[in-house]
């Protein structure tokens, strides 16, 4: 009997040195879910759950943490099990295309993000040139915010699939030029180049008077 109980002792440090987890959920099938580790993070598989509070509805979602962020896709349930969204993160932000359902699984909207880089909250952007709309121009600006508005965002009638209107963002600014307003087939004018993003205003009003430099750093490169 002694002999057995310092055989326990003996391998006792070594299950918990393999064991990295303060807390973890185990699955029927033996798989560990909502992993916390000694530094409070959660890591791995997660289910998070959120009941119904003062009308709001509750929901579950599924998806996958990484330092304590949200990364990769996300799939968000109502408490009845019906799929209602499907979502990508990126540094624990949203980042790329949205889509989101109704109960019957029909398509409401697709929203278009961009994740912005905590440690680089920079981008390199193409600006059109005021004389010349066929000419653009790089610049690298400061993004402000976590998450911002970028790209192509479509509302459907859930019933028919069609799209009912677009809209179009360029970091954080909703372009003008987008089809949010039913189309005009008279005659019109020439469209006028779309406003630049306030970032890129800012950026030109900090620089003006100054020589052109080139910018060798600060880029973020793709996805």
């Amino acid at each position: 009997m002694q002999k057995i109980i310092w055989i326990l002792l003996f391998l006792f440090p070594v299950f918990a040195g393999a064991q990295p987890w303060e807390s973890f959920t185990l699955t029927a099938e033996g798989d560990t879910l909502n992993r916390i580790d000694t530094r409070k993070f959660r890591q791995g598989p997660w289910v998070v759950r959120i009941e119904s509070l003062r009308g709001e509805p509750g929901y579950e979602e599924e998806g996958f943490f990484r330092d304590d962020k949200k990364e990769g896709t996300w799939r968000k349930f109502n408490l009845q099990g019906d799929l209602i969204a499907i979502e990508q993160y990126r540094w624990g932000y949203r980042d790329g295309k949205q889509q989101y359902y109704t109960m019957l699984g029909e398509l409401l909207r697709e929203e278009s993000w961009k994740a912005v880089n905590p440690e680089n909250p920079y981008d390199t952007i193409d600006v059109p040139d005021l004389n010349n709309p066929m000419i653009s121009e790089s610049k690298v600006v400061k993004l402000e915010g976590s998450e911002l508005r970028h790209g192509t965002w479509k509302f459907y009638d859930p019933s028919t699939g069609t799209v009912l209107k677009t809209e179009t963002y360029l970091l954080g600014q909703k372009e003008k030029s987008g089809s949010s307003q039913p189309m005009d087939t008279g005659d019109a004018a020439a469209p006028k180049p779309a406003a630049k993003p306030k970032t890129v205003e800012d950026w030109e009003k900090k620089n003006s008077g100054k020589k052109k430099v080139t910018v060798r750093d600060g880029r973020t490169g793709g996805r």
